[in-house]
């Protein structure tokens, strides 16, 4: 079958044909992704069908409850979405939450509402999403959630907080053992739920806790690079660890080389950081890492930014991903509106028109989640594990809000 026409590109600073998009990819999940027996089905099919009925993944629970929160948020109108957002905090709470250890479980299997724990590793990456949905279920309406906000940071701050190198530990057992692994990627998140969680409350610990964060990774760590990029994997003292995952470069989670994607993201963080507790290095820092993202891994042939590139810059991921771009996109956008600047304005234009022509399905609704680096979609999963359209959606309100 020939490919449908490629609707008239939207205009990226019309406030509501940015939420006439956020509306067309928010009906991909509405109402086909909803569970009758709880929650909402993880696994989607580039036409909507599911394809795996009964995994449930905490990333992908949690970052249910974000698009729902800021659907309800920005499409009153519909009242659905906050019923949604009450649907994905109760799973959320009642479901992959332990009682009897604080923690949520990474991985269940879900029938007919009975839950299975497939994987009960704590993971600190999980716990900022937790963070993150909770403080979105605040400011959607949903006053309960304010208490769960602060018994996760306060949850995170016991077993993942590490105060003598000021930055969290990534892993731990079911029981709360703490793993040799350290990341750069629990970090960023976590810095993004603390700010939810300030806005969310107006509490100044969750400032500070992003603030401190943010300067860590961001100065400190890449100190021990070249000074500016942020490498994503560390040994226990936050030594450099080159070699993990060197053979496994496209890990979802834990991928190995330099990160372009975190590079734009970070610089996103930390412009909303300096909206709350204004620093002189924030701005050129967020600067430089998006200016080095595109130097060293933007496809002058194909567009679009590759996956990663090794340390002496080659690149060792040239497969495209839909949140690098978006987030990308959101950021250049974030930078404009900051500086001024034109070059942003190019960039943000650019990778609207690139998103709109290869990413968005005008079909079925949503974004694809992975293209070859010739902008070809290779799989027919559109949101597997983790996506939820987060990501895009997310890029999208962060677009329309200044």
């Amino acid at each position: 079958m020939p490919s449908p026409a490629l609707p008239p590109l939207p205009d990226i600073h019309d406030r509501q044909a940015i939420l006439a998009h956020v509306r067309h990819t928010l009906a991909f999940y509405h109402p086909r992704a909803t569970d009758p027996s709880g929650g909402f089905f993880h696994f989607l099919k580039d036409d909507g069908s599911v394809f795996d009925a009964h995994t449930r993944h905490l990333v992908s629970s949690t970052r249910y409850v974000f698009v729902w929160a800021m659907a309800a948020r920005h499409f009153p109108d519909t009242p659905a979405y906050m019923d949604n957002t009450r649907r994905a905090v109760a799973f959320l709470r009642d479901v992959h939450r332990n009682p009897a250890t604080g923690g949520y479980a990474w991985q269940l299997h879900w029938d007919q509402g009975r839950a299975t724990v497939i994987d009960g590793t704590n993971h600190c990456y999980g716990l900022a999403f937790v963070l993150l949905a909770y403080a979105h279920a605040v400011m959607a309406g949903i006053p309960e959630a304010r208490d769960w906000l602060y018994e996760t940071f306060d949850l995170m701050e016991r077993r993942f907080w590490q105060a003598d190198h000021g930055l969290y530990a990534d892993e731990a057992t079911p029981d709360w053992q703490l793993k040799d692994y350290r990341g750069q990627n629990a970090n960023m998140h976590s810095v993004e739920a603390c700010l939810a969680a300030y806005e969310a409350t107006n509490d100044e610990r969750f400032l500070d806790r992003a603030a401190l964060v943010a300067e860590n990774i961001c100065v400190r760590q890449t100190a021990l690079t070249d000074g500016l990029m942020i490498w994503e994997h560390y040994r226990p003292d936050w030594s450099v660890d080159w070699d993990y995952n060197k053979n496994d470069m496209s890990n979802i989670f834990r991928p190995w080389g330099y990160q372009p994607g975190h590079f734009t993201e970070w610089a996103k963080l930390l412009l909303i950081l300096e909206r709350h507790r204004p620093q002189p290095w924030l701005l050129p820092r967020a600067e430089a890492l998006f200016e080095r993202a595109f130097a060293k891994a933007w496809d002058p042939e194909y567009e679009g930014l590759y996956y990663g590139f090794a340390p002496d810059f080659t690149i060792c991921d040239d497969r495209k991903y839909h949140w690098v771009q978006c987030e990308s996109m959101a950021t250049a956008v974030v930078l404009f509106r900051r500086t001024g600047k034109t070059v942003y304005w190019d960039w943000e234009e650019r990778l609207w028109a690139y998103c709109w022509r290869h990413w968005v399905d005008h079909e079925h609704g949503a974004w694809f989640r992975l293209l070859t680096r010739e902008n070809v979609n290779t799989t027919d999963e559109k949101s597997p594990a983790g996506k939820v359209d987060y990501h895009t959606t997310g890029a999208c309100y962060e677009i329309i809000a200044r």
